[in-house]
């Protein structure tokens, strides 16, 4: 990078470690802790802006070097956002250099068609013959390249030095889904068959898949290479992770465990099979895995609102349950009562639709408010894959969603 560039990216840093100076930062964090402790507190409110594709002529970029412009575009992206929409992201002066890990692939590839628009779904080709071993899934080995880590971190610290503190941090987050993945590889008709005509061929692996993730979570905790995710991180496509039951009480301050993190698993391709087929072949197995960490959350855009008997009884750790635009929201609510975070989803078509219409929103966020007044409520407008070219409208639902949550203080 260039002085120029330096100057850029510290002007913009400067700027958002003003707004991470501003007292409602503490506010939202002490929020989130409460609510991830089952207390009601104001229905929380997120928004996850996926529409850049449409609205990134907001944003001009001024950097050249590679490196100058992904620190640029968060930078710019994280501002864009406190700016415009007020919902209940925290904003920290603190950026993070990963830990550069090697030797985590599954050794098998993914083969899709799909359509030239960009959101086309895609068809999954076949990769696994009817034969094929599970044993072909590597249970390799993984290193650490501490000399690039360091490097990165160097260079970081360099570049922010006195404006944001940088965090060396490694694997903070946990995403099982190993149905959808071998769907993936299977494709979506012959799996379903598999799982009917030949279900121990699926068990094994099932059952591989759980090891190869295992196996990594082992070598993760002896590298120690393992964070935190207590603190302002998204626990799967739910809220954020603040917590003050997160680590254990024996932490000793320095070695992260699998019991010190919050950790995430769904099976969204089972939206439409049965309870006792999801608990063959999905939650024995995601049960096993979710056993390893302190809290667990489940789910993302399957419905679950019918399901939530078996789910807590594979998942005792569970804390937040997703509930989907299919799911029924009051069916849901009776199920989750106040023991579980009900993580509301609510569908995102409302933004994307040709004419917008925020009192008709309302009126969603209104019926799911009054039908979950006795849950511990969580909102995430996610896969906006659209807002209309029209930005606004995201933050006017935020603006919305945050004016009705205030009328939902537990």
């Amino acid at each position: 990078m260039i002085d120029k560039e330096k100057m850029v990216l510290r002007n913009l840093a400067k700027q958002l470690a003003e707004i991470a100076a501003l007292p409602i930062q503490e506010e939202k964090k002490e929020l989130w802790r409460r609510h991830n402790r089952l207390e009601r507190v104001r229905p929380m409110i997120l928004l996850q802006n996926g529409t850049w594709h449409e609205t990134k002529g907001e944003i001009t970029m001024e950097t050249e070097d590679e490196f100058a412009r992904g620190q640029e575009w968060w930078l710019l992206t994280t501002l864009y956002h406190a700016e415009h929409i007020k919902d209940d992201h925290v904003y920290e002066a603190k950026t993070y250099s990963p830990i550069a890990l090697r030797g985590v692939d599954w050794g098998i590839g993914i083969e899709t068609t799909r359509p030239d628009h960009d959101f086309g779904a895609a068809c999954y080709n076949t990769v696994l013959d009817d034969d094929a071993d599970p044993a072909m899934i590597p249970l390799g080995e993984i290193t650490v390249d501490w000399e690039g880590t360091e490097r990165q971190f160097q260079q970081l610290s360099e570049l922010y030095d006195g404006l944001l503190a940088v965090e060396k941090r490694g694997v903070c987050g946990y995403w099982f889904s190993i149905m959808d993945l071998f769907i993936q590889w299977r494709g979506l008709e012959k799996a379903f068959s598999d799982m009917i005509d030949r279900p121990e061929w699926v068990h094994a692996w099932m059952e591989r898949m759980t090891q190869w993730h295992l196996n990594q979570l082992e070598q993760y905790e002896k590298l120690n290479v393992l964070a935190l995710n207590n603190g302002n991180v998204g626990v799967g496509p739910g809220g954020m992770g603040f917590t003050d039951e997160l680590p254990q009480t024996d932490f000793d301050g320095t070695h992260v465990r699998p019991k010190d993190q919050w950790a995430h698993a769904t099976t969204q391709i089972f939206a439409d099979v049965s309870p006792a087929m999801h608990e063959e072949f999905a939650l024995q197995y995601e049960g096993r895995f979710l056993s390893h960490f302190g809290l667990a959350g489940y789910g993302c855009c399957e419905p679950l609102d019918k399901k939530v008997g078996i789910i807590r009884n594979h998942i005792p750790n569970l804390r937040r349950l997703s509930m989907s635009p299919w799911a029924n929201v009051a069916n849901g609510a009776e199920q989750l009562g106040n023991e579980v975070i009900f993580s509301w989803k609510p569908n995102p078509t409302v933004i994307g639709m040709p004419t917008w219409d925020v009192d008709y929103t309302r009126g969603i966020v209104r019926d799911c408010f009054e039908k979950t007044s006795g849950c511990v409520i969580e909102v995430l407008m996610k896969d906006l894959h659209t807002c209309g070219n029209e930005p606004r409208r995201m933050w006017e639902w935020v603006d919305m969603a945050m004016e009705l949550a205030e009328e939902y203080v537990g």
